[in-house]
């Protein structure tokens, strides 16, 4: 993400004091803060936390970025620190949602294999078993009482009720994951290839730069590509930019020429003209159209 952007940064959501309380681990009913502020919850990022929010029953959208998904009642959302997020509930959702200070999180999944280590962006998780659902359920809504009140081993119960939750969601996780060995190699190419495009999709380079980096031909990289999400790597590496293009419009005062700068850009017409390409509008008329807070062009 390109410095310059202002994108609200909460503890918890809407707050700017700080962590409420001594413990590392913040439990709230959905309905608590979302009833406040019209079941909607705009897009926001927490630094140094790591958050599960279990829906019990009724639905929700999940805004993630320049995406919108679906939650419906028995999906877990992860959301790790400094992810953009939003939701807008039903009213009256039933559910949880579970904060986690960073220093408590690594400790508890601090095996190597455990997949909720390594998560970078936000998750939903679909618990098709009844009997998952109905474990996971009871284990947020203990959570929540232990939470509560002042009993003596208070802190212990908490941290293995939260072991056994993560537990479960990395179990989970894993199941997801597990491919033929051969979608499994795509898998790593593609999710390497992911992570080149964010450190360099700034600067331009050419298909042959990743696919070297991959130790594969350009050839290959496109029908990974294609197969994996069915499109080509150029197209995503324009989705990128064109990703960040749009939070710099929104969420910054920069100008469209600093941005165009920012982005690699060799002139700021050039920029208009993908952005034109890409979306049907000029950058100025998205920044009006999108309630941005930028500058002059």
């Amino acid at each position: 993400m390109a410095s310059g952007i202002v994108v609200p940064t909460y503890k918890l959501y809407g707050e700017d004091r700080p962590w409420p309380t001594p413990d590392l681990l913040h439990w709230e009913s959905i309905a608590e803060r979302s009833r406040l502020h019209n079941w909607q919850i705009k897009p926001h990022q927490h630094n140094g936390l790591f958050q599960m929010l279990f829906l019990q029953s009724g639905s929700a959208t999940v805004c993630i970025d320049e995406r919108e998904e679906r939650m419906r009642a028995g999906q877990v959302a992860l959301v790790p620190q400094m992810c953009i997020h939003g939701f807008r509930f039903e009213a009256d959702a039933l559910g949880s949602v579970l904060t986690l200070a960073y220093p408590l999180f690594s400790r508890l999944v601090q095996h190597a294999d455990n997949p909720l280590a390594t998560l970078t962006q936000v998750q939903l998780h679909t618990l098709d078993e009844k009997r998952e659902r109905d474990y996971l359920s009871t284990a947020f809504e203990e959570l929540g009482a232990e939470y509560r009140q002042q009993a003596p081993y208070r802190e212990l119960l908490l941290e293995n009720l939260l072991g056994g939750i993560l537990l479960r969601l990395a179990r989970h996780v894993t199941h997801q994951a597990r491919d033929a060995p051969a979608e499994q190699r795509a898998r790593r190419h593609f999710s390497r290839f992911s992570q080149l495009i964010e450190q360099h999709y700034a600067e331009h380079r050419p298909l042959s730069f990743f696919a070297a980096e991959l130790g594969i031909t350009a050839a290959h990289l496109n029908a990974l590509c294609r197969q994996t999400v069915g499109r080509s790597p150029l197209e995503l590496l324009h989705e990128r930019v064109l990703l960040e293009a749009k939070r710099s419009l929104v969420y910054s005062a920069m100008t469209v020429s600093v941005i165009s700068d920012r982005l690699g850009f060799s002139d700021p017409a050039y920029f208009t003209r993908f952005f034109r390409k890409q979306t049907g509008m000029s950058p100025k008329v998205f920044r009006e159209q999108h309630g941005g807070i930028g500058g002059g062009d």
